[in-house]
């Protein structure tokens, strides 16, 4: 036996309706809302005066100098963890390199010295240019060796290779003594020619 289905019926749209202006209407007003109640909160921001202790009308960050602030869970650059000792806490398990949809890690193992560890990377490296930051590395990892904590953002690059991150610097992200970290290998941005 079939299930029932009923059908709705919608309503017939009157002439005013037809030609969408009570829509265009609506949709200024509620524009004309928010330009006048911002401007007026920030006009009382400027003088000192906070209606009722917010902070005020919407707010512009002057982004790059100011970076607005991110959740604790926003998916940012990758880093991998420590250990006490100051080594890696990967131990070459190739879990992450497996799920990761993009295949931007590529881990090569060694033995450890300590029979306690059984591998450990002698190289652990992730192509952003591929990355899609889905985060899979991150949950998929046994060790909690790899995050996407970082709070870095800006991860352009002018060249593939500026793209690469390799152990040393998911060990120690943004290390690289105010030098964008993916743009250490140029000094001067490349020019392009007009075709």
């Amino acid at each position: 036996m079939a299930p029932k289905t009923k059908v709705m019926k919608r309503r017939e749209l009157s002439f005013w309706d037809k030609t969408y202006l009570p829509a265009v209407f609506v949709g200024l007003g509620i524009t004309a809302k928010h330009f006048f109640v911002n401007g007026f909160l920030q006009t009382l921001g400027l003088l000192g005066i906070r209606p009722g202790g917010k902070s005020g009308g919407a707010v512009t960050y002057q982004y790059p100098e100011e970076q607005r602030p991110l959740s604790s869970r926003t998916r940012t650059r990758h880093r991998l963890m420590h250990r006490d000792d100051g080594t890696t806490r990967c131990v070459a398990c190739m879990m992450c390199e497996t799920i990761c949809p993009a295949k931007c890690i590529n881990i090569v193992a060694s033995e450890h010295p300590d029979p306690n560890i059984e591998k450990v990377p002698s190289s652990f490296d992730i192509d952003l240019g591929k990355c899609v930051y889905c985060g899979f590395c991150v949950e998929v990892c046994p060790e909690d060796a790899i995050r996407m904590d970082t709070q870095i953002l800006d991860i352009a690059s002018y060249t593939r290779q500026g793209m690469m991150l390799n152990m040393e610097e998911l060990m120690n992200p943004g290390s690289t003594n105010g030098q964008h970290p993916l743009n250490q290998d140029l000094k001067t941005p490349p020019v392009y020619k007009k075709i």
